[in-house]
This record gives structure tokens, C-alpha cells and sequence, in this order.
């Protein structure tokens, strides 16, 4: 699976079928987005009635880290329904990352000058509807009727209001005390409507100096405007006046965010309605700039009322957004006493939540809505679910230990209707330890409720408990397998490539062959190219050998390998990084039977010595399964090769990682169930990999032996999975061997999982397996996934069978 670690790198997953279906009907858009310079703010209200600012104004930005020389350009304005553009000629250069500021005509009213303008018009914009050109010439545009968007020298182009000269659609329509300003990272989509929002005006120019209609304190007595937060957050899921523009909604500063993308702060209104279900708390986005107002601070903000969706399918967040302005009355309040933590013992209800009341003594996710934004603290001692990611200070605690424990401390999630309703979700804002799964969190943990992607309601802590690690210890394979007994591993080494650190191969390296005692044949999956970058560079030769090498240095044989490169950018994974399964095995235990043809692009196939014989062997070892099928589209192929080992007994092992889970719907989705949306090509997947065996099977006569593993990405319980091994009839699946609480190679949002897998034939009669717990439950992972292990038993092909080969007999022993 890929690295959950890695949503917050991600702006967008995509789109669902139904939306890209709404959008075939929107005009198409721009024939080019502008990457470095584009319109940021409009605002043709100046000096109207009720206007603060006395000039309309034009301001762009420089998206880029250079400077940017506009000498020779210049802005052009038209009225909405006109076709005569003015222009305003520019000159000089906008700093990295800067503002610039062109000044257009006054009106008779207002009591604020605009910062000193980079460039001067005389144009009298409209204050409700217009056309904004940046132009890379002076010449006026002429004849580009309502498409001036792609007429040449035409950078970029926003119309508001009611224009149908726009980029796809319209930029909402303006008023004398508001503007449209380019939203959050300025990304430019050529999408007037998404692009820009309207909200309180603030110009900036290329010195930094920034001037907003509210500095004077907008209303000259900044005293509280008639919305409150919690007529903001309503009753529902939803704000009852989401996409409306407030004025100084008053509250005191809880608990500020100044580091990455999403900076902000969340504030709470003291005086409380009588509604319990209206949240008195909310959060105001101020994107990359960090807010200047501390706990404590008793403020008064302005801004636009959004609906903030993190991911394809997740609820919203309702905040302050848009062109925010904040007014700081006083400083050193005290803050509002926090809410203890109290969830209900049942997850969530089925169907759209957003179209259902809230019942928060029913429901966690309700809950949990019912309270966002609010200060909230753990009132009592929790145990942790997962580690800590110190990285990030995240990790998950439970109020229910009880329900469906793990004898190390976790949470085993066996079913999709499950949810572990206990699970509580906490990012410290001032950094956590490194503890594992089963420490202690003590009472006290305490800050705001926030809403993110995957993992869904947080508690972001201004205050963390101390946290008593819990002495939770690596396992190792014991006791050393017997002469004859073949042992087989799989491995998701998380992208591995050339350029990791000595330290991360040694850690990888003494799993091999302290904590698995050198398996005889091991699959490896997320071995990189050779360097790990999109320069063509497809083999992993040198990948390999230093893993052998690092191997070889912490006590073990030196493995040999095979593996078959993929096609350049084809196989999923970090972007460059190409990942592939690899087997390693040990020439003086097991023999790999070698036959050419295998490639990229060529399906191995199964083939009889004789026409009647059930003797099979592949068409090529290493090979691929059928890899042009469109099941394997942005995915890995498995891996198939033949070995012999005990003298010449036959064996046929397939590597895999299949499609991750990455844009699935997550568990706090706003429809229940979740959408499972990657499941189709993983259960498509699976088929390929049934068929291949079902083949071999048929072939055989039912007598090849076949040991199929690896990444699978699902669950035991998923359709995937069932798919897979035939709903058992053709492969069995040996986590099930497994006592339930100890199915699970993997924790993702506190719950511990099974995403790995190892499934044998029918025919291999006595086997001892189980997972390796080394990474998964420790802040201090050489990997993010577990290892298992399988060892096929010599002597368990007679009968009676011999004890240790019974089923129900003792599977592998770790300690």
C-alpha cells in the first residue's frame, strides 16, 4: 500500500464518474493555464458608496521563485457585455513569489488609499461585472468577441459577474465591499468560477505593503457584525449559509496552525446558543500565510463561508475562507473550557450523512461533527492503536481496548462493518515522542476538533499527556527450520532504493536474517530503480546487490535473484521510482529453474511435458502474468518463477502488489459505506492471478504445487481476496490460520490490518506460517508493513500425517 504519509503531499485525487459527467457540458476552457504570472485580485468598487478603499484596483502575482520582467505588458479591461478593451501599460518586475499592483480610477467616496501602485490606470471598472485581461503586449485586444481568453498575448483572463467573456465559467459577481481574489495556492485552472472568490478587499504591491478594507476597521466601531460561529455551523453537516461573506464574527482565538499549506487558526464563541447540536467553534484558512493572533486573543473575522472537502469522497470541514481579515480586540483572554472526549459506542449510520439530523449520543462521526472546531480534552487514560509518527505528531488512542483486541495492543479491523468505533485520532500541534502500540497516553490530551482527509475527525492538541511506553517487542522466527523444510517469506521493503541510507538497508537486512532466520526463497515488493528518478532508468541491478550485500553483513548467505524489469513509468508507485517484485533465494537450499522469453510485456504460460502428462513447467521462469491486460493499467505485475528444492521437488511461487487503496473513500466518508473505488482493479487483479492458477492447476492434474503472496492490498474478508483464492476452493489463505486478533501485517488509522498476504494450493499438505511483527507497531519502522513467513514441512506428504504436520498444529513461533 502505498505510504499514508504521502496524502499531504496530494491537492487532488481526482474526480468521481458523476462529476466528470456534469463537466462534459461546460464550455472548454483556455487553451493554456498560466504557470507564472496570473491575475490575483479585482475590484472595481472603489470609492462607491459604503466602499472603504477609493481605488478599483488590478493585482497579480508571480507564482514562481524568480522575478519576472512585465516591462511591455499590460492589463485590459471591458465591460461585461462590451468588446472594447482599455488598457493599462505595465513596466518594471514582479518580485518571486510577489504582488503587483495596478491602480485604476477613484471614486468620490472611501477613506483608504490603496498601497503605492506598481503601475497607474485611469479605467472606472464596474463593481459587479467586467472582463480583466493580462496581456504579454500593448496592443488593445480587438475582435475576440467573447473568447478573449485564447486570443494571442492573452496570459490570463477573468471575467465576473454576468460576462460570458470568461475562462469556463464566471467569477461571482462583485459589490462596492467586496472583490474577487484568486483562492487558496493560486493554482490556475483556467476556471474563472473555481479559481476565484469574492470577499473583502486587499491589495498588495510589489514592496509587500498590503492594504485591506477592513484596516480602518471596516465599519469605523469594529464591533461584532449579527453572525455568530454557531449560526455558521448550523445544525447539520452543512452550513446553512455556506458561500456567503460575514463581517467581524466574533470569538477567542483557541489554537493556531503556522506551518504548511492549510495555516489558520481556530477561534470559539464564548456566549452559546441553546442548540446542541451548533458547534461553537470554527477554524479560519488563511493558506500559506501564518496568522499573527495567539491563544487567547479576542478577535473578529471576515471572510467568505466555505465547505472544505479534503478528499474524493471525505465530509466537509465548514470554515472561514476567502479574503480573510482579522480585527484583534484584546489579548490574554481566558479560553473557553474544553469538552471531554465522550464517543458513542457505534461508529456511524448508513447513507448520506449530510442528508441525515445529527445524533451525536448515537453516533462517533456525529460526535465528532456536533464538536468541530471546539476545544476538546481526553479526560482519561487511553491506550495507543498505532505508533507515533513523530514526523507528523500523530497517532491513534482507543476508549474501547476491549473491542476486538490484539494480543499486542491494537485494534484488528475484520470487517468492513467495524469500524472499532473506539478509535480516537490525535495530532499534537507541539510535538509527541517516539511509543509504540500498547503504550499509555495519560489524561490531559487537549485541543481543537479539526477534520482531514483519511484519517477523518482529529483532535489537533495544543496540550499532549505523557505518553509511558508500553515495552512492546520485535518478534523473530523460532525454532531453525529443519533439513528439507523450505521456508518462504514475502517482504514490502517501502521503495527501496540505491540512494537510501546504509541504515535502512542494515535494519532490512537483519529482519532477513535475525527476525525471519534466512528464508529460503523471499519476494520482495517496492524495490526501486537504480536511482529512482524519471531519467529511463528501468534496471534495479544495483538496488538488489546492495540489499545482498547489506544481507551478507548481518550474518546471512548470499541470495541470488531474479526479477524482470518493467516498462519505463508503467507499474504504479513513486512517481520515477519504477518498483517491482524481485525474488531472493538461497542457491545452496533451493534451485531456480531459469527459462528465457520472460519480459516486460510477454504473459507466461503453463505448459504439459507431454500431451497426457501432468508434468507442467512455465514458457518462461522468470515471468509475468498476462502484463497487457488493462487489470495491471498503473499497476505492478506479478512476478511468477519455478523452483526446485529437497532434491527435485517443484515448486511454482508468484510475487504480487496489487493496486494500493489510494482513492478510496475513507472511513469517516460522508456517504456510508464508503465507496471502496479501487477495489475493481484489484479484484480484476485477482482474477488474472486465479486463472493463471487455476490453469496450472488443470494442467497438473491438480498436482503443482503452488505458493502464491505478497502485497495484495485487501483485507481476508475482501471480494478481492475471495477472488483470489476462489472463495478458498482453489487457494487458501493462511492468515485465517491465524487466531482473529493476530490477522494483520499493517496499521492504517489505528486499526491493524491485513493487507499482506501468503496463500498455498490444497496439495501442500504440512505448512507452519505466521507474521513477523517488526515494523508496523513501532514509531522506529525500516518498513510500514510486516513480513510473513511460510515453511513448507519435509515428511507431511504420507499418511497418516506426522504431528507437527496436523492441521491445528502449532503454526511458526515468534517471540
Amino acid at each position: 500500500m502505498a505510504n499514508p504519509r504521502a496524502r499531504r503531499l496530494i491537492a487532488a485525487a481526482g474526480l468521481s464518474l458523476a462529476v466528470v459527467a456534469s463537466l462534459t457540458t461546460v464550455q472548454a476552457p483556455a487553451n493554456a493555464l498560466s504557470s507564472d504570472v496570473v491575475i490575483s485580485g479585482v475590484y472595481g468598487g472603489g470609492g462607491n458608496s459604503g466602499a472603504t478603499i477609493k481605488n478599483d484596483y488590478i493585482e497579480l502575482a508571480n507564482l514562481t521563485g524568480s522575478p519576472i520582467n512585465v516591462s511591455g505588458w499590460s492589463v485590459q479591461y471591458a465591460s461585461a457585455a462590451g468588446a472594447v478593451f482599455q488598457m493599462t501599460n505595465l513596466t518594471g518586475t514582479i518580485p518571486a513569489n510577489g504582488k503587483y499592483l495596478v491602480q485604476q480610477a477613484a471614486g468620490a467616496g472611501g477613506t483608504l488609499s490603496l498601497p503605492t501602485p506598481d503601475a497607474t490606470g485611469s479605467i472606472p471598472m464596474s463593481g459587479t461585472s467586467g472582463v480583466v485581461a493580462l496581456v504579454t503586449a500593448q496592443i488593445p485586444l480587438v475582435g475576440c468577441g467573447i473568447s478573449c481568453s485564447t486570443a494571442p498575448n492573452v496570459k490570463d483572463l477573468v471575467g465576473y459577474g454576468a460576462t460570458a467573456n470568461v475562462e469556463t465559467l464566471a467569477a461571482p459577481g462583485l459589490s462596492n465591499t467586496t472583490a474577487a481574489a484568486r483562492s487558496g495556492s493560486m493554482i490556475d485552472t483556467d476556471n474563472n468560477s473555481v479559481d476565484f472568490t469574492s470577499g473583502v478587499p486587499k491589495a498588495t504591491n510589489t514592496a509587500g505593503t498590503t492594504v485591506t478594507a477592513t484596516d480602518t476597521g471596516g465599519p469605523t466601531d469594529p464591533t461584532p457584525g449579527s453572525v455568530r460561529i454557531h449560526d455558521i455551523q448550523g445544525s447539520g453537516r452543512i452550513s446553512p449559509i455556506v458561500g456567503q461573506n460575514v463581517t467581524n464574527v466574533p470569538g477567542i482565538v483557541t489554537a493556531v496552525r503556522t506551518t504548511g499549506s492549510s495555516r489558520g487558526y481556530w477561534m470559539q464563541d464564548t456566549s452559546v446558543d441553546a442548540d446542541p447540536l451548533t458547534s461553537e467553534g470554527l477554524f479560519v484558512f488563511m493558506g500559506t500565510t501564518s496568522p499573527t493572533v495567539v491563544p487567547g486573543d479576542s478577535v473578529l473575522a471576515s471572510g467568505r463561508v466555505t465547505e472544505y472537502r479534503p478528499a474524493t469522497g471525505s465530509q466537509a470541514l465548514t470554515e472561514l475562507g476567502g479574503t480573510v481579515s482579522t480585527i484583534k480586540l484584546s489579548g490574554g483572554n481566558a479560553l473557553p473550557a474544553p469538552v471531554t472526549v465522550d464517543l458513542p459506542p457505534v461508529y456511524t449510520k448508513s447513507g448520506s450523512l449530510e442528508a441525515q439530523p445529527l445524533e451525536p449520543s448515537s453516533y462517533v462521526l456525529d460526535w465528532l461533527e456536533v464538536h468541530e472546531g471546539m476545544r476538546a480534552t481526553v479526560a482519561e487514560t487511553t491506550k495507543l492503536v498505532s505508533p507515533v509518527d513523530t514526523e507528523f505528531g500523530e497517532l491513534w488512542v482507543t476508549f474501547d481496548p476491549t473491542h476486538n483486541p490484539t494480543p499486542r495492543g491494537g485494534h484488528i479491523y475484520l470487517d468492513y462493518a467495524d469500524n472499532n468505533a473506539g478509535r480516537f485520532f490525535i495530532q499534537s500541534l507541539v510535538g509527541a515522542p517516539a511509543a509504540n502500540v500498547g503504550s499509555t497516553l495519560a489524561a490531559g490530551t487537549t485541543g481543537v476538533i479539526d477534520y482531514q482527509s483519511f484519517g477523518g475527525y482529529v483532535l489537533q492538541a495544543t496540550q499532549l499527556g505523557a505518553i509511558t511506553e508500553g515495552g512492546l517487542k520485535r518478534q523473530k522466527v523460532t525454532p531453525p527450520k529443519k533439513a528439507g523444510d523450505l521456508s518462504i517469506a514475502t517482504y514490502n521493503v517501502e521503495n527501496l532504493t540505491v540512494a537510501d541510507s546504509a541504515a535502512k538497508y542494515q535494519r532490512l537486512a537483519e529482519a532477513v536474517v535475525v527476525n525471519l532466520g534466512t528464508p529460503d526463497i523471499l519476494a520482495l515488493e517496492e524495490i526501486q530503480d537504480n536511482n529512482g528518478t524519471a531519467t529511463g532508468t528501468v534496471a534495479a541491478d544495483q538496488t538488489v546487490a546492495k540489499f545482498i550485500a547489506a544481507i551478507v553483513a548481518a550474518g546471512g548467505p548470499t541470495y541470488d535473484w531474479r526479477s524482470i524489469d518493467p516498462n519505463e513509468g508503467t507499474d504504479g508507485g513513486a512517481p520515477g521510482g519504477n518498483i517491482r517484485q524481485v525474488f531472493l533465494f538461497n542457491p545452496a537450499r533451493t534451485t531456480f529453474v531459469d527459462r528465457p522469453g520472460g519480459d516486460a510485456d510477454t504473459a507466461v504460460t503453463v505448459l504439459r511435458e507431454r500431451p497426457t502428462s501432468n508434468q507442467v513447467y512455465l514458457s518462461a521462469s522468470p515471468g509475468r502474468i498476462n502484463p497487457t491486460s488493462s487489470a495491471w493499467a498503473s499497476s505492478r505485475k506479478p512476478l511468477v518463477g519455478e523452483f526446485l528444492y529437497d532434491g527435485n521437488k517443484q515448486l511454482f511461487v508468484v510475487a504480487n502488489h496489487f493496486n494500493s487503496k489510494g482513492g478510496d473513500h475513507p472511513h469517516s466518508a460522508a456517504v456510508q459505506p464508503p465507496n471502496r473505488t479501487t477495489e475493481v482493479q484489484r479484484i480484476a487483479q485477482a482474477t488474472e492471478v486465479r486463472n493463471f492458477i487455476a490453469d496450472l492447476n488443470a494442467k497438473s492434474g491438480g498436482q503443482a504445487r503452488a505458493v502464491v503472496l505478497g502485497d495484495i492490498n485487501d483485507y481476508q474478508f475482501s471480494p478481492a481476496v475471495g477472488a483470489l483464492t476462489d472463495n478458498g476452493a482453489l487457494l487458501k489463505a493462511l492468515i485465517n490460520d491465524l487466531p482473529a486478533g493476530e490477522r494483520y501485517s499493517y496499521i492504517f488509522d489505528g486499526n491493524s490490518q491485513a493487507l499482506d498476504h501468503i496463500l498455498v494450493t490444497p496439495n501442500i499438505k504440512g505448512y507452519a506460517y505466521g507474521v513477523v511483527h517488526i515494523n508496523a507497531e513501532f514509531s522506529d519502522q525500516a518498513s510500514d508493513h510486516d513480513p510473513q513467513i511460510l515453511r513448507i514441512l519435509t515428511g507431511c506428504n504420507t499418511e497418516p500425517l506426522p504431528e507437527r504436520c496436523r492441521p491445528g498444529s502449532p503454526v511458526v513461533d515468534v517471540e
